[in-house]
């Protein structure tokens, strides 16, 4: 994969700071930088603002906004007004994309959670419009449907963003979430318009902790070529995103991780 795509996403190095991240994918020579929500407010959104533009990086996307679902009209509407401040932080980073994980029923009724996202989304449509920003709709492993988000296919994604306009809802595509899916290599040509973003890593086996059991490119078992290649076909030609919730890569120092990252992200990206 060439490194011109590569985006090091910030949750592949949840232990350092936003200032530590951006400067060490500057000294590196990767290009694009994910960043995450809680790491921009302990940093506050000026300076990472201006981190970002002195180091000479691009941000692909701002993680997370969603969360919709919740127990009471009084709570949905807080979310949604996240959701609007959210859009605001990836506008002011130029970051083309707000990565959505869209929530679980707050009690067993995940059809009424599912409506709740959609009608999360159709709030926050206008404004995200108005700022320029894209709502990337990332499907969840089943695995996550109790706790995380009641989206967990890739056709459940796009069908929910063909009621809203291209270009301003999408989806994202994150391996570790679909590449067990036996529909994916049509969905993904189905949902060639839509896509977004491309969030690589790998699925360890054995699984101890579906969580934090994200492995580096080429230590699992997920074809990331075949993966890659179709989405490629889908046209997505825009920043990949290395993304990988693992406690043992936490641990690395950053001038060990980065290099890693950049070689298997060019022999398995």
């Amino acid at each position: 994969m060439e490194m011109m795509r590569l985006s090091f996403n910030q949750a592949t190095a949840e232990r350092a700071s936003l200032p530590e991240v951006v400067e060490a994918c500057a000294r590196h020579g990767i290009p694009y930088v994910s960043l995450w929500r809680h790491k921009i407010a302990e940093t506050g959104l000026d300076v990472a603002v201006r981190l970002v533009r002195d180091a000479g990086l691009t941000v692909s996307s701002v993680c997370r906004g969603g969360m919709f679902p919740a127990a009471t009209a009084e709570e949905r509407a807080r979310r949604i007004e996240d959701n609007l401040r959210a859009v605001d932080e990836a506008a002011a980073l130029g970051a083309e994309v707000l990565v959505l994980v869209c929530g679980a029923a707050p009690d067993k009724d995940i059809g009424a959670a599912r409506a709740m996202v959609a009608d999360g989304i159709a709030a926050v449509v206008p404004y995200a419009a108005e700022r320029g920003v894209t709502l990337g709709i990332e499907p969840l492993h089943p695995a996550f449907a109790g706790e995380r988000s009641c989206i967990t296919t890739l056709r459940e994604a796009r069908r929910l963003a063909e009621h809203f306009p291209r270009g301003i809802v999408g989806v994202v595509a994150d391996v570790y979430h679909i590449w067990w899916d036996p529909e994916l290599y049509e969905e993904l040509d189905a949902a060639a318009p839509r896509l977004v973003a491309y969030h690589v890593n790998d699925w360890l086996v054995p699984q101890t902790n579906v969580l934090l059991g994200r492995g580096m490119m080429g230590d699992g078992v997920i074809d990331l070529a075949r993966i890659g290649a179709a989405v490629e076909r889908a046209g997505y030609m825009g920043p990949i995103e290395v993304e990988i919730f693992n406690e043992a890569v936490w641990a690395m120092p950053l001038d060990e991780l980065l290099p890693l990252v950049k070689r298997r992200f060019v022999e398995h990206g």
